[in-house]
């Protein structure tokens, strides 16, 4: 790749001390680990993977990195694309082959959303996986705004106050999770994807989809911030200071046991008896 501009390195700069930090706040990778980065042929997991090369370089500790990428049978999938790049830039990798397209297709009917039963059946196989060849982190490409959708939707849809935490323990122990991108914004991810000009293979069986509610919400963040620049990041921070005594979850705040306390020191002062 040619020379950086100045504004073309600000912008690498930035995308590396942001997952840098993100991954120092949430102790994401430790000396030893081998992270399993899960790469679908996006502009995020493309991104992902990029900058933990860059940061394997120059991190006070060891750590390994395999790439995998899950091949679900999608009709017209380019299945060289991937092998090609990651053999020119001498990462190791797998392929795994799984038709979930099928299953997919059969399950969901036309014209509803096929992402959640996607989604489960890939997860399922990438544990599977990551345990077979001893990853003791899985790195996927999600990063701010997708957090910042996914608490909308779980508020709208879901009826829970729930986002994509940096940082996950599987439900059976088995993998953690990581996020690194979760402090990068979409937009300077799509920005790096063109400037390092990355072979993206596009998702024809959800991304064909209309009127999917993460597109909703997707739209009315990008309205916000148009108009208000900067409140995506106030809502990824607002995740990060929750005060469960002042929201109405029983389970995280015993607010039963709320009671005046004899003891505490009155609000008002008799002047008269000073």
């Amino acid at each position: 790749m040619a020379t950086l501009s100045v504004n073309q390195n600000k912008l690498q700069k930035r995308l590396r001390r942001l997952a840098g930090e993100a991954i120092a706040d949430y102790n994401m990778i430790e000396d030893g680990d081998k992270v399993m980065v899960c790469l679908s042929g996006g502009k995020d997991s493309y991104t992902l993977l990029d900058i933990l090369l860059y940061l394997q370089k120059v991190a006070p500790i060891r750590f390994d990195i395999v790439a995998v990428n899950l091949d679900q049978k999608q009709p017209g999938f380019p299945e060289h694309v991937l092998p090609q790049y990651l053999s020119s830039i001498g990462v190791d990798y797998h392929i795994l082959e799984k038709d979930t397209y099928s299953v997919v297709k059969e399950k969901i009917p036309e014209g509803k959303t096929t992402c959640s039963l996607c989604s489960r059946l890939r997860r399922g196989t990438l544990y599977t996986f990551a345990d077979e060849i001893g990853a003791t982190k899985m790195a996927l490409g999600h990063h701010r705004d997708d957090i910042v959708e996914t608490f909308f939707l779980n508020l709208f849809y879901g009826g829970t106050l729930k986002a994509m935490p940096p940082k996950l323990l599987s439900d059976d122990g088995r993998n953690v999770v990581i996020r690194p991108l979760a402090y990068c914004s979409e937009k300077d991810i799509e920005a790096y994807s063109a400037l390092k000009e990355f072979p993206i293979i596009p998702c024809n069986l959800c991304g064909s989809q209309e009127n999917l509610q993460r597109q909703v919400v997707k739209e009315m963040l990008l309205e916000w911030e148009r108009k208000s620049p900067g409140r995506t990041e106030i809502m990824f921070r607002a995740l990060q200071n929750v005060v469960p005594s002042q929201l109405a979850d029983g389970q995280l705040f015993d607010f039963k046991s709320l009671r005046i306390d004899d003891n505490a020191t009155p609000r008002f002062v008799d002047v008269m008896n000073l």
